[in-house]
């Protein structure tokens, strides 16, 4: 095994088809730059950045990303297998190494209907082709420690064909640790506490430090790249498109410096240990390597100046020499719109489970409130800040599941969006009914992204991929979103990031209280619940 010379010194690198063929060390003048491997994103969801592989390829060369394992989950949730392919086939067409995964919970979970099932048999045939270098994230942790067969199956198949599994077990521990170990899982992205990561890596996990646009954790556990360099990796899981056009990797290794770490830790973070983990086909600076390199004026400040892949120089001081391409944009919106009548939740006498959103968090809680009444039936109360909340089924004609929600703040108007977790269908938080339908409708309408409507005019960010992703440029998306952003404060909602945290309300594996399709989910209890306390 190679193992990193850890050396700073004048040399030239020589290339030749695409590869490494020499560095030597010299004694000419040389210009004042840095010449080090291209970083790699441990694991990260290209979806969550709502550009297509290729614009999100345009933007992180200029990052010095040079590859990324990348999960198509949430588009998987969506389309299946044609999902899978669309990510695959379109990530060919740019020069970034993206490699991808199987993803292991499609549907995530049985209690919020989904736009497809991924079986152990079809991870099996994913598995067998060289494309894809590992068996994604196994978020159903419950199942593996349990030896649920179906989830045992596709762990099996991983292994079968050499190729690592990771993990997804936030505040695993003990014996049920040990046992998710023992399973074959390698990794684990999801630590918010030092003590919880140094447990998973004293268990023999690789730590994933994730630093996205949802969670942040790199404060908590820097510490572990110098303690641990062999098992850390970088990562973030999911980056936003305006995070994305500020910077990826490259940040990470300029806040670690900040923080007093060794550059060299850093580095090995963010190249050497997920090109091993995965047997990535990048190189690493290396001769005979296939020549993936990035070229930095400074250590410390890290402004990326070069991107190289295979010996070609795809970013350069401020010029990017690939062309995104738009080719196909996969969907589905089977949802048929809705009038105020679809959102009438009768009163009866007694309080409703009203749950509380937290900006930046995935965990809600809950307490019993009195919404607004009228004629027998409960409304918005936007003077206590009580806004009902509606979750569609965007793959078969269906009634929405009708709930309340506290903390987005809005005093007119509504906005929603078909980005939520895990299954996408469409959610929506508003002031009052009509804003909920109108907004509704007209995500159905434009076949999923994000609306923002004031209660005479909509702001909209189309994405015409899965309703997930886009094939305009990171600046076009982030410009868009950020307008988005504005319009909903200037309805009232103080939440930092509204359409993330909104994201989250759907998501039945996160506890306390979260909102399906099918209706109020009790994740503590993991069953359904009724909107009325005490039934």
């Amino acid at each position: 095994m190679h193992i990193p010379s850890k050396r700073i010194f004048p040399g030239k690198v020589h290339l030749d088809e695409g590869k490494v063929t020499k560095i030597e060390p010299t004694d000419e003048a040389v210009d004042e730059v840095y010449i080090l491997p291209g970083l790699v994103d441990s694991h990260i969801h290209i979806e969550s950045s709502m550009l297509s592989p290729q614009q999100f390829a345009a933007t992180a060369l200029r990052h010095g990303t040079v590859g990324t394992v990348s999960d198509p989950h949430e588009i998987a949730n969506v389309l299946g297998e044609e999902g899978i392919r669309f990510m695959v086939n379109n990530a060919k067409g740019s020069p970034l190494k993206f490699n991808f995964g199987v993803p292991s919970c499609v549907p995530a979970t049985p209690f919020e209907t989904s736009g497809a099932v991924i079986d152990s048999q079809k991870v099996k045939e994913f598995l067998q082709e060289d494309q894809f270098r590992y068996l994604a994230e196994m978020m159903n942790f419950p199942g593996l420690v349990s030896g649920d067969k179906e989830v045992m199956n596709k762990v099996k198949a991983a292994q079968n064909a050499g190729k690592p599994v990771d993990g997804h077990a936030p505040g695993l521990s003990g014996e049920d640790l040990k046992k998710y170990v023992d399973a074959g899982i390698t990794t684990d992205h999801e630590c918010n506490t030092y003590k919880e990561a140094k447990e998973k890596l004293e268990a023999g996990m690789m730590i994933q430090i994730r630093e996205g646009s949802a969670a942040r954790n790199f404060d908590a556990l820097w510490p572990l790249i110098r303690e641990h360099p062999d098992q850390v990796m970088l990562c973030s899981d999911d980056r936003h498109p305006d995070d994305l056009v500020q910077g990826h990797i490259n940040l990470l290794i300029r806040k670690g410096q900040e923080y007093g770490l060794n550059v060299f830790d850093l580095l090995k973070a963010a190249t050497y240990n997920p090109v091993l983990h995965y047997d990535l086909p990048i190189g690493l600076l290396r001769e005979n390597d296939p020549a993936d390199f990035i070229v930095v004026d400074d250590l410390t400040q890290f402004n990326i100046l070069s991107t190289y892949i295979d010996g070609e120089c795809y970013f350069d001081r401020g010029q990017l020499y690939f062309n995104p391409a738009a080719d196909q944009s996969p969907n589905i919106m089977e949802a048929s719109p809705v009038d105020t009548t679809d959102l009438q939740v009768k009163a009866t006498g007694g309080a409703v489970r009203v749950v509380y959103a937290k900006d930046h968090e995935l965990y809600t809680t809950w307490s019993p409130a009195y919404p607004f009444e009228k004629d027998g039936l409960l409304y918005s109360d936007t003077e206590r800040d009580i806004l009902k909340i509606a979750v569609l089924n965007r793959y078969k004609r269906q009634k929405p599941a009708v709930g309340f929600i506290r903390n987005f703040g809005l005093k007119k108007g509504a906005f929603g969006t078909s980005i939520a977790h895990d299954s996408h269908n469409l959610i929506v938080v508003g002031a009052d009914d009509e804003s909920i339908v109108q907004t509704i409708n007209r995500l159905i309408e434009q076949r999923g992204g994000i609306v923002v409507f004031d209660g005479q005019e909509y702001n909209s960010l189309p994405l015409e991929i899965a309703g997930l992703m886009s094939h305009r440029s990171a600046e076009e998306v982030s410009k868009q979103y950020l307008e988005l952003t504005r319009v909903a404060r200037d309805l009232g909602c103080k939440l930092e990031a509204p359409f993330m945290t909104l994201s989250f309300m759907a998501l039945p594996v996160i506890p306390e209280l979260k909102f399906t399709d099918q209706g109020l989910f009790d994740v503590q209890n993991f069953k359904y619940t009724t909107l009325e306390v005490g039934q």
